[in-house]
C-alpha cells in the first residue's frame, strides 16, 4: 500500500530535489528558448480578461507585480499539468539554487523539506548539518520562519526564507505530533557538503551499509569506490539505502545501476509518441554478485526508481520497505526570458522490464512500513553503536534487511 507524502523532496539550504534539482532525468545544457510565436489557443484571452480585471481593480495597488503575477500564473499552468513532484517552474533564484543542488555544495541548513496533509514538514535533517545538530528532528512540521507564518506558503517560498548566507541565523518554529508540542530552534546557517555515498560495516557482522544519499555528479565514482573499499574489507553482503534519495542525474542513475548489473537494461524510455528507447548496462560493474538488499520508503524518487526498478526486474536483490514516490518523467528544462526555467517532463521512464514508474512507484518485495518521523539509521551512527542498540533502535526497515542477508549466510 503506498503511503504517499505529497512530497516535493526539496532541501532547506538544500537542493531543490525532487522534479527540481533532482527529478531524475534532468538534462542539463540542452536548454531550448520557447517559441515567440507560438499559437495561442482562443481560451487564453480569459486569462488576459483576469489579468486586466485584477489590474483595474483589486484594491491593495502594491500587491500588483508583474513578475510575481506572470510567475504565479506560469507555476499554476505547469500545476495543471498533474506531473507533481516533478515538472516545475523555477524562478531565477530557484534556477540558482538548482545549480548549486546538482555540485553537492550549497548553504544552507541541511534539511530535506516536503509536505503531508498539506502542512510544510522536514523529511529528514542531513546527517551532521546545521539543522541535525539544532535538534531538528523528521516528521516536525513547519509553522513559522524567524516569527512568520509559513503554513500556506508554497514550498519554494519557505525554501528561499530558510536559505540564507553562511554564519546567519534563521529560527523555525516547529511542531512535533508525537510529543503536541512546538519549539522554537535557532539554527546558524552553513556550508553544506553533501557526498553521495557513505559507508560503514555493521559491527560484529561481515554486512556492509551502503547509503546513497542522491544521483549527483560525483554518485557513480563515489560508489564505485565504496564497493572496492567494501570488497576490500571482505563484505559478505550489502544493505544499500535509497531512502529519502531524491533521484538526480540520468547519466549517474545508469553509471550507479551498473555497477551491479552484469548486462541486460537499466531503463527504458518512452517518448509522446510512443517511441521506446532502451538504456544498457555498461559493462564492467564492481558488485554484481554480491548479496544485496535495498531500502525504499516515499521518499525514494527519480533515479533512485529507476535503480529500484532494475534490481527488482532483474531479482538481483530484495527490496525492502514501502512504495517508492513515483517520478518518472525525463526533465527537458527550457530557459525563460528573465532567467526562470520549465523543468518540463517530456518523456517518461520505465523500468528494464518496461513496468511504469510515473505515479505508480516501485513497491517493495517484503513491506515494512515505519511511521512518519521515525529515526532512521545511517553508516555513520551504526560506527558508534552497538549491535545490540542496532537490534534495539526503530529502524523495523533496516533490521528486516539485516535477516534476509543473515539468513543468506547461513
Amino acid at each position: 500500500m503506498k503511503r504517499m507524502l505529497k512530497l516535493w523532496i526539496l532541501s532547506m539550504g538544500i537542493c531543490l530535489l525532487v522534479g527540481l534539482g533532482f527529478g531524475a532525468g534532468a538534462i542539463y545544457g540542452t536548454s531550448t528558448a520557447l517559441a515567440d510565436n507560438a499559437e495561442q489557443p482562443a481560451e487564453f484571452q480569459v486569462f488576459w480578461q483576469a489579468w486586466t480585471i485584477v489590474q483595474r481593480h483589486f484594491v491593495d495597488r502594491d500587491a500588483l507585480d508583474p513578475v510575481k503575477l506572470t510567475h504565479g500564473a506560469i507555476r499554476g499552468m505547469v500545476n495543471a499539468l498533474g506531473d507533481d513532484g516533478h515538472t516545475a517552474f523555477l524562478t531565477p533564484e530557484e534556477v540558482t539554487l538548482q545549480q548549486s543542488s546538482i555540485a553537492g555544495k550549497f548553504s544552507g541548513i541541511g534539511a530535506q523539506l516536503g509536505t503531508k496533509d498539506g502542512m510544510p514538514m522536514i523529511v529528514a535533517p542531513f546527517d551532521g548539518s546545521p539543522a541535525a545538530l539544532a535538534g531538528v528532528k523528521a516528521g516536525d512540521l513547519i509553522l513559522a520562519v524567524d516569527g512568520e507564518d509559513v503554513t500556506r506558503l508554497p514550498i519554494n517560498e519557505i525554501v528561499s526564507r530558510v536559505r540564507g548566507d553562511e554564519g546567519s541565523t534563521v529560527t523555525l518554529t516547529l511542531f512535533r505530533a508525537d510529543e503536541q508540542t512546538s519549539v522554537e530552534i535557532a539554527i546558524v546557517r552553513g556550508e553544506i557538503k553533501v557526498s553521495a555515498v557513505s559507508w560503514g560495516m555493521i559491527p560484529h557482522s561481515d554486512i556492509a551499509y551502503l547509503r546513497l544519499r542522491q544521483f549527483s555528479a560525483s554518485a557513480t565514482n563515489e560508489i564505485v569506490e565504496a564497493l572496492h573499499e567494501i570488497e576490500d574489507a571482505g563484505a559478505a553482503g550489502v544493505v544499500l539505502d535509497l531512502r529519502n534519495n531524491p533521484g538526480g542525474l540520468l547519466v549517474q542513475a545508469i553509471g550507479v545501476t551498473s555497477q551491479f548489473l552484469k548486462d541486460g537494461n537499466v531503463l527504458q524510455e518512452e517518448d509522446a509518441n510512443g517511441r521506446i528507447r532502451a538504456y544498457a548496462v555498461q559493462r564492467g560493474g564492481v558488485a554484481t554478485d554480491i548479496p544485496l538488499v535495498v531500502l525504499i520508503n516515499p521518499g525514494t524518487a527519480s533515479s533512485a526508481e529507476i535503480l529500484s526498478g532494475a534490481i527488482q526486474d532483474y531479482e538481483r536483490g530484495t527490496l525492502v520497505g514501502e512504495t517508492t514516490f513515483g517520478t518518472g518523467t525525463v526533465l527537458q528544462p527550457y530557459s525563460l526570458e528573465d532567467g526562470s526555467a520549465l523543468m518540463l517532463g517530456t518523456r517518461q521512464w520505465l523500468t528494464a522490464e518496461g513496468r511504469l514508474i510515473r505515479k505508480q512507484g516501485i513497491q517493495p518485495d517484503i513491506e515494512v512500513i515505519l511511521p512518519v518521523g521515525t529515526e532512521l539509521l545511517s553508516p555513520d551512527a551504526i560506527k558508534e553503536m552497538t549491535a545490540e542498540e542496532i537490534w534495539a533502535s526503530d529502524d523495523l526497515q533496516f533490521q528486516k534487511a539485516l535477516e534476509i542477508l543473515t539468513a543468506q549466510e547461513k
